[in-house]
């Protein structure tokens, strides 16, 4: 049985479904759905209205008070649900201890947290009608599958695994995923419908690289949903792209950040939650919040290739996004608010015409997980984000059109894909773990709850080449011939967008040059990305209707960034304008008129200021040997011009030998 919650819509409520694994019977109360008391703290969740998504409308005065009370409902639940999880014992000998110690209590904060929200809007304009009846949450219980022995760490039903432990002894999450959370890929029908392109379609596509996240870039901040809330999202993201992403970063902040894209003018964020294994290994975050206290535990997988694709319209041409656009794909609480908003799509490489929404795949031997984000297409025309941070917005129609008064904008198409092993369901991951994605407590990392954060910071002039690009049906970007401005570089030096890129010395701890095709020391990211999957295979997403990435745009060459911890010093190329400080080469090389560089991989480079202390600043192209500089270096990039001298000298001695000859 579904549960129901009240959502806010129209000024009145309304009544909607909640997508929640919930049966018959409950522990009694208004709060509860009915279960057996063993299973209160055993995969039970706590369903809550998403208050959040229901604010359409919040004065810009009242923004920064409503997200700080946003954030603290989220807080409030995760406290309930620990509690719960903790709470195993008291609830088997009280049945009315949930509802007593935990539900009825969150309940009241609730309340006046909300009570809060609404005082802030009405401050400054009209307060929100029927907010408090938003208070009460719902206890939902497992359904009979996803309790005791499908619970991670005692998937096999017998009762005699310990405390959710791996072979190890190693405590891994107890809140998910459990094993009907997986489906095989082999036995899903294609499902994958591309709609007809029309005349004025607009088909062109654009590739922006900006690596894996080999930089290891976490945290559980969310700038766009909480920001200047520490832990706001309750979970690790991965991000690529600006390298100043966190809850307290500005738009100033991100415009002058570096970037791990190899266009220097793209400092766009592209973040999503981590991918771990259940295998009990203890990640920087094992007793963080965000983290392990939070049941997001285990290995943290780094993908082994990320596309990032902007496609057109099937029925029109595009328009610029604007600079600091914000779009959320996905809905992090799904499980509980359902999947109306549930977005992301799973599948395998060579599988990619079947996707699925609500399972993570099980891929045969040979083929890696993909994971697939498609974002909103029509834009409002007026604004960068919304209060609910989805209405400024939306997903066109089947047809590619857009709803009254948004007009089309670049579609960005995410595609990750991991060298990750089907789990090994029958002993509960102990063979071969379990993966899942971060989530918050409650979400109980469900694959349905996955989502993906964008924040344009594109340079205007390269979204201008972006636009024209897709709009003349080009193929541009990364691995393509008509790369617009790529320097080469993985990161912003000057902080402006139009700045040439450098590769920074590892001391700073900055993101470095990248290699496109081949890996070259990766720190075990090998090979170039979707193997099976690249080619004829279709990865379009069911529900949204843009053009495919698989079949209707290129598929880009997977762009490995050299791990940090194996480059030393960037390699200088000699050349006469070289100047040395002691044993370091200080090179500045030269770039385009309008400061974005070359072609891809190219060892064009603008050093930073003198401050940096004379530190070699030249870019590493494809393939470069990365050596240590000093003075050897040094002498060796002198050794040329020195030959070339002694050339000279003796070509004039030939010369005026010559000439007494003729006398």
């Amino acid at each position: 049985m579904a549960a129901v919650a009240l959502m806010l819509g129209g000024g009145g409520l309304v009544a909607a479904n909640v997508y929640a694994s919930a049966s018959e019977g409950g522990w009694g109360g208004d709060s509860a759905q009915q279960g057996s008391p063993d299973a209160a703290s055993d995969g039970a969740t706590i369903d809550c209205p998403d208050i959040g998504t229901q604010l359409t409308t919040v004065p810009d005065e009242a923004k920064t008070e409503v997200d700080t009370q946003l954030a603290l409902l989220d807080q409030q639940i995760t406290e309930a649900y620990q509690k719960l999880k903790d709470s195993t014992e008291s609830i088997r000998q009280d049945a009315s201890f949930a509802d007593n110690a935990i539900m009825n209590p969150l309940k009241e904060k609730r309340a006046a947290t909300i009570g809060r929200i609404g005082d802030a809007i009405a401050r400054v304009g009209d307060r929100p009608e029927g907010l408090d009846a938003l208070a009460g949450c719902t206890l939902i219980a497992p359904t009979n599958g996803d309790q005791n022995g499908d619970q991670s760490g005692d998937q096999d039903g017998s009762g005699d695994d310990q405390g959710g432990q791996d072979q190890q002894g190693n405590q891994q999450s107890t809140n998910g995923p459990v094993a009907s959370d997986y489906a095989d890929i082999t036995s899903v029908q294609p499902n994958v419908n591309t709609p007809q392109d029309q005349a004025d379609a607009s088909r062109g596509t654009f590739v922006t690289a900006c690596g894996v996240n080999e930089n290891g870039l976490f945290n559980s901040d969310n700038v766009i949903v909480a920001p200047g809330v520490t832990n706001g999202a309750h979970h690790f993201h991965d991000y690529i792209g600006n390298q100043s992403n966190n809850a307290f970063a500005s738009d100033d902040d991100l415009a002058k950040a570096d970037t791990s894209c190899e266009n220097p003018g793209d400092k766009s964020t592209y973040y999503w939650p981590v991918l771990r294994l259940q295998n009990g290994k203890q990640e920087q975050d094992a007793d963080k919040p965000g983290g392990g206290t939070e049941g997001n535990s285990g290995q943290i997988v780094t993908a082994k290739a990320a596309t990032l694709t902007f496609v057109g319209n099937p029925k029109s041409k595009v328009v610029a996004m604007p600079r600091l656009l914000r779009i959320i794909t996905g809905d992090a609480k799904a499980f509980v608010n359902g999947p109306a908003n549930a977005n992301a799509s799973w599948s395998c490489t060579g599988f990619e015409d079947r996707q699925l929404k609500d399972k993570y795949p099980l891929c045969p031997a040979g083929s890696d997980v993909v994971r697939t984000f498609k974002f909103q297409s029509c834009w409002d025309g007026r604004n960068i984000d919304s209060a609910n941070h989805r209405t400024h917005v939306a997903f066109e129609a089947a047809d590619g059109s857009c709803p009254a008064g948004f007009e089309a904008i670049p579609q960005l198409v995410q595609r990750i894909v991991y060298d990750v092993n089907a789990p090994s369901l029958q002993d509960g991951g102990k063979t071969t773990p379990l993966f899942a994605v971060d989530s918050f407590p409650e979400q109980q990392h469900k694959p349905v709850t996955d989502h993906g954060d964008f924040i344009n910071v594109f340079d205007e002039g390269l979204m201008k080449d972006m636009v024209n690009c897709i709009n003349d049906g080009k193929k541009c970007g990364a691995g393509t011939d008509d790369d617009p401005g790529n320097g080469g570089g993985s990161g912003g030096g000057s902080g402006e967008p139009e700045a040439s890129p450098t590769a920074t010395d590892t001391a700073t701890a900055a993101p470095t040059a990248t290699a496109s095709d081949e890996p070259a020391g990766n720190g075990g990211n090998e090979g170039n990305g979707g193997n099976g999957g690249n080619g004829d295979q279709p990865g379009a997403d069911p529900v949204t209707s843009a053009p495919d990435t698989e079949t209707n745009a290129p598929e880009p060459t997977d762009t490995q960034t050299t791990d940090p911890g194996d480059l030393t010093t960037a390699v200088s190329v000699p050349k006469a304008d070289t100047k040395t400080e002691g044993s370091k080469s200080t090179e500045t090389q030269g770039s385009s008129d309008n400061g974005s560089g070359g072609q891809v991989g190219s060892p064009t480079a603008t050093p930073p200021d003198s401050s940096s202390g004379g530190e070699s600043y030249a870019a590493v192209g494809p393939n470069q040997p990365q050596a240590q500089g000093g003075l050897a270096e040094t002498g060796a990039n002198l050794w040329p011009a020195v030959a070339g001298a002694l050339l000279l000298v003796a070509g004039f001695v030939v010369l005026y030998r010559g000439k007494r000859s003729t006398r």
